[in-house]
């Protein structure tokens, strides 16, 4: 009996190993199919099958695009940045124990913050540690990571090399500095809320391009780009404005220096382009606590303030427009003026007597305001409507946003009072911003059509324009003829007889008019003697008789001798002066009257190469007398000869009598900087060629024609 219990038991153990092992096999094919499938989706996820490692699709977002002046120089740019990373495990051991050295020789060479011992020992860490996202340098230019690209293990990729550089950071810049900051703005996006500031927020939409997609994984550190693209994104279109560079940096230079001159607190300057409205510069300088001066406000579009004796342009209109007086009426100027129990003076306490009212407009004589009070008096409602007319109480509809409507009172409102009329017709009881009044004037340079103010000109994507802007007319006449004919004489007198006398150039007449007004300190309230703040403008154009440009310098200082003339007309004769010496429209080709000479022409030193395809396009016969890669010439009647010149690569290159061009790259390529100064051919070199080279050394060259 106890045989058979024992066979019994033995059975059941039999069994239950067999069974046991039956259990064993599907587990282990159960964990095969598991292992299988994860293997498959890690591949198709990008795993490189050491990990499971999670993914998201994510925006990729483009680079905005650029901010250009006229001739399309960069005023605000896209720079790229790169974190640079590194995957050591993914390095192949004979590869990595091979070239690891090198590799760390040349790290420390690119970034010396340490030494290629200790980039290796870190490297080493990193591949012992299994950290496949190790840092090696944060915001790297593009340059620095072409040459990381470049670098022995790198260079074999990101799967076999472990370089991880698609972690890319834009950054907006702006090559010029402080120059034109508040006008080119910003734009920013917090909490679903948007601000827009100048060119950068008004245009915004086409700027930002269309976003794309990319696939991000998650390590460790967090999630990190890939560098797989599922959507290309496009780049945002770039802003060709009206501004050009040059007169910008002119109007920024010539204001600075009166601000700092004057010890003022702010001021602002715009050069607009007469026929079109199109904005050729607008600077907007405020003091800091530094006492420097920058861009902080854009006062030309934004701060509407009294604009004084600038407004007697439009009494003067308006009283013409009505009939009510003829320029050459006389009246009486006497120091003062009072209306009700108000007083009313002239600046110095002047006694003009009798004098007509051109005469009056020409030397700023508040006696405008008894001119004015004189003719609408009975009907002041008739003075107002008037000067809507002309589009003063309207605002001009900028494309840059911060522009308030002017200040324009009427009769009957809480703000009107019996010396309202009076005060407003010299500049006062109104308020305007520079911009409102430069449109303005601008109107009476353009024979009475007011055009609107824009800063861009065109929207470009690559060589395809997008869209191009064309002048937009505000008013197709604001008055007659004959009172723009009166008026336009007003204000070429301003500058021959009266108070803009002194700034007129010698070269060509100037058309504009002065202001000064006192205007609130901080604190809200009028200072005391000494401390009295004031608005000094200057508004005009130039030249007088066919108008290019209009332009007006607004200023604001405390002190005892702050007048419109002195201090902002400086600024406006200044620029007018410059802008006008770069412009050929004016200026009589030198060799117009020359006879033509029929031999060959004179060339410049250059490359042999660049010279025979100009030389030949010319008709021209060479020559080569020389077969160097650079070359002296020689004019004759019958053709140019080449002769040897002296270059040298090792040594400093002889320059003199090349082009600014060939000279800078021949200096640049030995290792040198080179600097020029003058314009033409290359007249000297500060060191004399043949010399040993020594990189960095500037080599300082002067041209002439």
């Amino acid at each position: 009996m106890s045989k058979r219990t024992d066979n019994k038991d033995i059975l059941w153990k039999v069994y239950l190993i067999y069974i046991g092992f039956i259990v064993l096999v599907f587990v282990i094919l159960g964990k095969t199919f598991t292992i299988q499938s994860e293997g498959v989706r890690m591949v198709l996820s990008g795993s490189n099958g050491k990990e499971k490692i999670p993914t998201r699709t994510v925006e990729r977002l483009p680079r905005r695009g650029e901010i250009l002046d006229i001739h399309h120089t960069p005023l605000v740019t896209s720079v790229s940045f790169f974190d640079i990373h590194m995957d050591a495990t993914v390095v192949n051991q004979e590869v990595f124990d091979r070239d690891i050295s090198d590799l760390c020789q040349k790290l420390s060479s690119l970034y010396p913050r340490m030494t290629a011992r200790e980039y290796e020992s870190q490297i080493r860490k990193a591949r012992k540690r299994g950290n496949r996202y190790l840092l090696i340098k944060k915001r790297a230019t593009n340059e620095e990571r072409n040459k990381l690209r470049d670098m022995p293990i790198f260079k074999l990729g990101r799967n076999r090399g472990g370089l991880i550089d698609t972690e890319e950071t834009i950054l907006r810049k702006r090559p010029h500095g402080e120059l034109l900051k508040r006008t080119l703005g910003y734009y920013q996006k917090s909490d679903g809320e948007e601000l827009r500031v100048g060119i950068e927020g008004a245009f915004h939409n086409y700027l930002a391009g269309e976003p794309g997609l990319e696939i991000e994984q998650h390590i460790s550190t967090g999630w990190k780009k890939t560098g797989q693209i599922v959507k290309d994104a496009v780049e945002g279109a770039s802003i060709v404005t009206s501004i050009d560079k040059e007169i910008q940096e002119v109007a920024h230079t010539e204001l600075y220096r009166q601000l700092e001159k004057t010890n003022a607190q702010s001021g602002s300057v715009i050069v607009m382009d007469v026929k079109t409205g199109f904005v050729k510069a607008i600077v907007n300088l405020s003091k800091a606590g530094d006492n420097n001066y920058y861009e902080s406000y854009n006062h030309a579009i934004g701060t509407k303030e009294v604009p004084g004796s600038t407004f007697k342009l439009a009494s003067l209109m308006a009283a013409l427009e009505d009939q009510k007086i003829s320029i050459h009426d006389t009246v009486t100027a006497a120091p003062r003026y009072t209306y009700y129990e108000s007083t009313l003076n002239e600046s110095h306490n002047n006694n003009y007597g009798r004098i007509t009212i051109q005469r009056a407009f020409e030397l700023s004589s508040n006696v405008i305001s008894k001119v004015i009070y004189r003719a609408y008096k009975n009907e002041p409602q008739t003075y107002i409507d008037r000067l809507r007319s002309f589009g003063l109480n309207q605002a001009l509809g900028l494309d840059l946003q911060g522009e308030p409507t002017p200040t324009l009172y009427s009769p009957g409102s809480p703000n009107w009072s019996g010396i309202s009329l009076p005060w407003m017709s010299v500049g006062y009881e109104v308020q305007l911003t520079p911009m409102q009044i430069l449109a303005f004037y601008n109107a009476v340079a353009n024979n009475g059509r007011m055009v609107k103010p824009q800063f861009v000109q065109e929207i470009i994507r690559g060589t395809e324009s997008v869209k191009q802007f064309a002048p937009i007319t505000l008013k197709e006449k604001i008055c007659s003829d004959r009172t723009l004919t009166a008026l336009q004489s007003c204000l070429e007198g301003v500058m021959k007889r009266g108070t803009g006398r002194r700034l007129t150039s010698s070269y060509f007449d100037i058309a504009g008019k002065t202001g000064t007004a006192e205007i609130l300190n901080d604190d809200m309230r009028y200072g005391a003697r000494g401390e009295k703040k004031y608005l000094a403008s200057f508004v005009g154009y130039f030249p007088a008789k066919e108008p290019l440009y209009s332009c007006i310098v607004s200023i604001s200082a405390s002190g005892e001798h702050i007048y419109g003339a002195t201090v902002s007309g400086t600024v406006f004769a200044a620029i007018a002066n410059k802008v006008y010496a770069g412009s050929l429209k004016y200026h009589q080709a030198i060799n117009e009257a020359r006879e033509r000479n029929f031999g060959a022409p004179l060339s410049k030193d250059g490359n042999r190469y660049d010279l025979n395809v100009v030389l030949k396009n010319l008709g021209v016969q060479v020559d080569e007398k020389n077969q160097g890669e650079y070359v002296r010439t020689k004019s004759t009647e019958k053709n140019v000869e080449f002769h040897e010149r002296f270059v040298g690569k090792k040594t400093i290159p002889n320059v003199v009598g090349m082009t600014a061009k060939d000279a800078v790259y021949l200096i640049e390529r030995t290792g040198m900087k080179a600097q020029i100064s003058g314009y033409g051919k290359v007249f000297s070199q500060n060191t004399a060629p043949g010399g040993e080279v020594i990189p960095g050394q500037l080599i300082q060259l002067v041209l002439k024609p």
